[in-house]
Formats: structure tokens, sequence, C-alpha cells
């Protein structure tokens, strides 16, 4: 039997790709992260499997389902919330699996902040503006970040920033970013994005702390900071009328 970590995208039933569904209304075992996760996902589950919600469980305990479900038989997924490739903690699982002789594979999902563009209706990447996307997210109170990826070391290239994990410290955050990017630069938040509790906050960086904190937001949000959410910019030169196409 193959562990099959699966990407769920940002919660709404309907945002998991064909793949994720096929696997879930076969798996025996799903394990999910409950504090994440739109519970409508699950739907997607036969009834008679076995539902393990994660979010009282730490890493050891996680990979012990994992490594049982194997070994008696039984097809398992491990939803993670989002992408996999970000902020999932494959890595330290993945890892105890190939101890165990566990065999694996990952299925991606639509990420976050991917979800949260495209609720704002914008774009990340500007042609003569924002060239790039940073994903991040603050140190404190989480594994520890090296001093050359800091949120400030980030910012001072002008990119776009989409922060993870951060909503509670947003007053600190945008005081951080505010030096490089100015208190007018626009900020969205996007929280549970495409679940039914979804709240999208606009805003600036001066003014966006005082939004979030009256909303008592406290997790399960994504932060975007950059100049690109003004969709000012210029064209781009992949579909200028004045490239040539002629090979």
């Amino acid at each position: 039997m193959t562990v099959h970590f699966v990407g769920a995208g940002p919660g709404a039933a309907d945002l998991l790709t064909l793949r994720a569904v096929s696997l879930l209304a076969t798996a025996d075992v799903v394990l999910y992260p409950g504090t994440y996760l739109d519970s409508a996902v699950l739907g997607h589950c036969r009834t008679e499997a076995e539902l393990v919600d994660t979010q009282a469980l730490d890493l050891d305990a996680i990979v012990a389902h994992l490594v049982d479900a194997h070994r008696t038989g039984r097809e398992v997924v491990r939803l993670t919330s989002g992408d996999p490739s970000v902020y999932s903690a494959l890595t330290e699982q993945t890892r105890r699996l190939d101890a165990a002789d566990v065999p694996w594979d990952v299925t991606p999902g639509v990420p976050s902040y991917a979800a949260a563009a495209a609720r704002a209706g914008r774009e990340l990447t500007v042609p003569y503006g924002a060239q790039a996307v940073v994903l991040t997210r603050p140190g404190r109170d989480a594994t520890p970040v090296p001093d050359t990826a800091s949120l400030a070391t980030f910012a001072r290239t002008g990119a776009t920033l989409a922060l993870h994990l951060g909503v509670t410290r947003i007053r600190e955050l945008m005081a951080e970013v505010e030096p490089h990017y100015g208190r007018d630069c626009p900020v969205v938040v996007a929280f549970r994005v495409s679940q039914p509790e979804e709240r999208m906050l606009h805003g600036t960086v001066g003014d966006i702390a005082d939004t979030v904190e009256a909303a008592g937001l406290r997790q399960a949000a994504v932060i975007l900071v950059g100049r690109a959410l003004t969709r000012e910019g210029g064209e781009s030169h992949l579909y200028s009328s004045t490239r040539r196409r002629d090979g």
C-alpha cells in the first residue's frame, strides 16, 4: 500500500484535483488537518473510511497512523492544506516513512496564496513592476527563520509578498515592510478562502493591521503585499504587437 500526500487546496470541496478526488474516493484511511480544512472536502471519502483529525497530534503520532495503515494493507491519504510543497511538513513525514520502508507519493493542490490572488482578482506579477513572488512566514513562535531569509531581507527586493502563518503578528510585519513598500502599498488578507467563513480584507501597509484586529482574525489567513495588487504596470513583451512572431 502507498501513502498518498494530497493537497486539499484552500478548502473548497470543488477545488481539489481530479486525482485528489479519486484517491479520497478509494482510501481506507484519511488523515486531515481539521484546523484548516472545510469538512465538505471529506464528502469525497467513502462512508466506511477511517477519518483522523491531525490537529491534536504530533508528528510521530501522525506518522504512526500512516505506517500502521500501510502495514495492515490499507490505502491511506494524508491531506494537507493548500499544496504539499509549502509549509506542509512533507519532508519530515517522508523521511520517517523512508526509514520505515513505506512507499509514498505526492499529489499537488491549489496553494492558498494562489487562491487568495484569484479571489482578489489580482495577478501577483506585473510587467515592469513586480516580477517575483516571495512565499515566506515569520519566525517567532515557529521554526526559526535565518537572517538571510528574514522578512526585511525579502522586502528589499520589492517582490510581491505572500505571508503565511503571520496574521496574529500583522502589525509587526507591516512595520517591517513599510520602509520598503510605503504606507500606501496595497495589502490583501485572505481568511479561509473558498470556505463558508471566507473573509477578504483590503487595505494598505499603513492601515491593514487595524482592519485585521477589528475582524478578530487569528489563523488560516494569507497576507499579500505588493504594488502588483494595484494592477498598475507595463504591457507584457510576450503579447506585444511589436514582437516578431516569424520564428
